[in-house]
Protein backbone atom coordinates (compact mmCIF):
# COMPACT_ATOMS: atom_id res chain seq x y z
CA UNK A 1 0.00 0.00 0.00
CA UNK A 2 1.50 3.10 -0.78
CA UNK A 3 1.54 5.90 1.82
CA UNK A 4 2.01 9.38 1.27
CA UNK A 5 4.16 11.58 3.51
CA UNK A 6 2.91 15.19 2.33
CA UNK A 7 2.12 16.96 5.52
CA UNK A 8 0.99 20.25 4.27
CA UNK A 9 0.15 22.30 7.25
CA UNK A 10 0.41 19.97 9.52
CA UNK A 11 3.47 17.94 11.58
CA UNK A 12 3.69 14.08 10.84
CA UNK A 13 2.65 11.30 13.30
CA UNK A 14 5.72 10.15 14.18
CA UNK A 15 7.25 7.63 16.36
CA UNK A 16 10.06 8.43 18.86
CA UNK A 17 11.77 5.16 20.15
CA UNK A 18 15.51 3.89 21.78
CA UNK A 19 18.04 3.57 19.07
CA UNK A 20 18.98 0.29 18.93
CA UNK A 21 22.56 -1.80 17.37
CA UNK A 22 19.90 -2.84 15.17
CA UNK A 23 19.41 0.63 13.73
CA UNK A 24 22.84 1.72 12.91
CA UNK A 25 22.83 0.42 9.51
CA UNK A 26 19.72 3.00 8.50
CA UNK A 27 21.28 5.38 10.77
CA UNK A 28 24.54 5.56 9.41
CA UNK A 29 23.07 5.81 5.67
CA UNK A 30 20.93 8.96 6.47
CA UNK A 31 24.00 10.46 8.27
CA UNK A 32 26.03 9.43 4.81
CA UNK A 33 23.59 10.92 2.91
CA UNK A 34 23.45 14.58 4.98
CA UNK A 35 27.31 15.09 5.93
CA UNK A 36 30.16 15.59 4.20
CA UNK A 37 32.23 14.41 6.86
CA UNK A 38 29.76 11.69 8.67
CA UNK A 39 30.24 9.93 12.18
CA UNK A 40 31.84 6.10 11.51
CA UNK A 41 29.42 3.03 12.33
CA UNK A 42 32.09 2.67 15.15
CA UNK A 43 30.80 6.46 16.93
CA UNK A 44 27.21 5.74 16.73
CA UNK A 45 28.29 1.64 18.05
CA UNK A 46 30.22 3.43 20.58
CA UNK A 47 26.85 5.67 21.87
CA UNK A 48 24.73 3.38 22.12
CA UNK A 49 26.72 0.56 23.99
CA UNK A 50 27.78 3.24 26.85
CA UNK A 51 24.56 4.27 27.39
CA UNK A 52 24.05 7.87 25.78
CA UNK A 53 20.20 8.98 24.79
CA UNK A 54 20.48 7.78 21.84
CA UNK A 55 16.61 7.70 19.69
CA UNK A 56 15.09 7.42 16.41
CA UNK A 57 12.29 8.35 15.05
CA UNK A 58 9.88 6.64 12.03
CA UNK A 59 7.02 7.20 10.57
CA UNK A 60 5.09 4.11 9.25
CA UNK A 61 7.73 1.96 10.31
CA UNK A 62 10.35 3.58 8.61
CA UNK A 63 13.44 4.72 10.35
CA UNK A 64 13.86 8.71 9.37
CA UNK A 65 15.85 10.35 11.47
CA UNK A 66 17.80 10.50 14.62
CA UNK A 67 19.64 11.74 17.89
CA UNK A 68 22.28 11.12 20.24
CA UNK A 69 22.45 13.30 23.80
CA UNK A 70 25.15 12.57 26.42
CA UNK A 71 24.17 13.24 29.77
CA UNK A 72 26.55 13.91 33.27
CA UNK A 73 27.07 16.33 36.34
CA UNK A 74 23.60 18.19 35.71
CA UNK A 75 23.59 18.92 32.19
CA UNK A 76 23.52 17.41 28.88
CA UNK A 77 25.58 18.01 25.32
CA UNK A 78 23.17 16.94 22.12
CA UNK A 79 25.73 15.84 20.09
CA UNK A 80 23.85 14.97 16.40
CA UNK A 81 20.42 15.21 15.42
CA UNK A 82 19.32 14.62 11.57
CA UNK A 83 16.26 13.80 9.82
CA UNK A 84 16.43 12.43 6.33
CA UNK A 85 16.48 14.70 3.62
CA UNK A 86 12.66 14.03 2.28
CA UNK A 87 11.25 14.71 5.63
CA UNK A 88 13.30 17.49 6.47
CA UNK A 89 11.35 21.40 7.55
CA UNK A 90 8.11 19.38 8.24
CA UNK A 91 8.68 19.73 12.51
CA UNK A 92 10.53 16.40 12.93
CA UNK A 93 13.81 17.89 13.94
CA UNK A 94 11.79 20.05 16.31
CA UNK A 95 9.98 16.84 17.78
CA UNK A 96 13.28 14.77 18.49
CA UNK A 97 14.93 17.77 20.09
CA UNK A 98 11.88 18.36 22.31
CA UNK A 99 12.04 14.75 23.34
CA UNK A 100 15.86 15.02 24.16
CA UNK A 101 14.51 18.10 26.64
CA UNK A 102 11.78 16.07 27.71
CA UNK A 103 14.44 13.35 28.81
CA UNK A 104 17.31 15.83 29.96
CA UNK A 105 14.50 17.30 32.36
CA UNK A 106 13.08 14.08 33.74
CA UNK A 107 16.84 13.79 35.14
CA UNK A 108 16.95 16.73 36.68
CA UNK A 109 19.35 18.30 34.33
CA UNK A 110 19.66 22.15 34.19
CA UNK A 111 20.89 22.90 31.23
CA UNK A 112 21.63 21.45 27.88
CA UNK A 113 24.42 22.46 24.90
CA UNK A 114 25.01 21.95 21.73
CA UNK A 115 27.34 23.34 18.73
CA UNK A 116 26.09 23.77 15.13
CA UNK A 117 28.15 25.21 11.92
CA UNK A 118 27.42 28.92 11.85
CA UNK A 119 26.68 28.40 8.29
CA UNK A 120 23.60 26.01 9.17
CA UNK A 121 21.24 28.48 8.88
CA UNK A 122 17.62 26.55 9.40
CA UNK A 123 19.31 24.62 12.68
CA UNK A 124 20.36 27.63 14.16
CA UNK A 125 16.98 29.15 13.47
CA UNK A 126 15.24 25.92 14.97
CA UNK A 127 17.72 25.24 18.13
CA UNK A 128 16.71 29.11 18.46
CA UNK A 129 12.60 28.75 18.50
CA UNK A 130 13.27 25.88 20.88
CA UNK A 131 15.29 28.36 23.42
CA UNK A 132 18.83 27.77 22.92
CA UNK A 133 21.08 30.85 22.63
CA UNK A 134 24.49 31.81 22.01
CA UNK A 135 26.49 31.52 24.54
CA UNK A 136 30.36 31.45 22.35
CA UNK A 137 32.02 30.38 19.31
CA UNK A 138 34.56 27.30 19.19
CA UNK A 139 36.96 28.45 16.18
CA UNK A 140 37.64 25.72 13.50
CA UNK A 141 35.41 22.99 15.27
CA UNK A 142 33.88 21.04 12.16
CA UNK A 143 35.86 19.97 9.17
CA UNK A 144 34.81 21.61 6.29
CA UNK A 145 35.86 21.09 2.39
CA UNK A 146 37.92 24.52 2.58
CA UNK A 147 39.66 23.44 6.03
CA UNK A 148 38.04 24.43 8.84
CA UNK A 149 34.38 26.10 9.94
CA UNK A 150 33.51 27.49 13.17
CA UNK A 151 31.02 25.96 15.67
CA UNK A 152 28.22 28.18 17.54
CA UNK A 153 28.01 27.03 21.33
CA UNK A 154 24.40 27.19 22.41
CA UNK A 155 22.75 26.56 25.81
CA UNK A 156 18.96 25.66 26.92
CA UNK A 157 18.25 26.55 30.22
CA UNK A 158 15.60 23.73 31.04
CA UNK A 159 12.39 24.74 33.04
CA UNK A 160 13.45 28.60 31.21
CA UNK A 161 11.60 29.20 27.84
CA UNK A 162 13.16 32.68 26.55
Amino acid sequence: MAVSHDYPGALPQVAIRDMTRHDIAAVLRIEQASYPFPWSEGIFRDCVRVGYVCCVVEIDDILIGYAIMSTGAGEAHVLNVCVAEPYRAKGIGGQLLEHLLEFAASLQIGEVFLEVRTSNVSAIRLYQSLGFTQIGVRRGYYQAATGREDAMVLRRLLGKRR
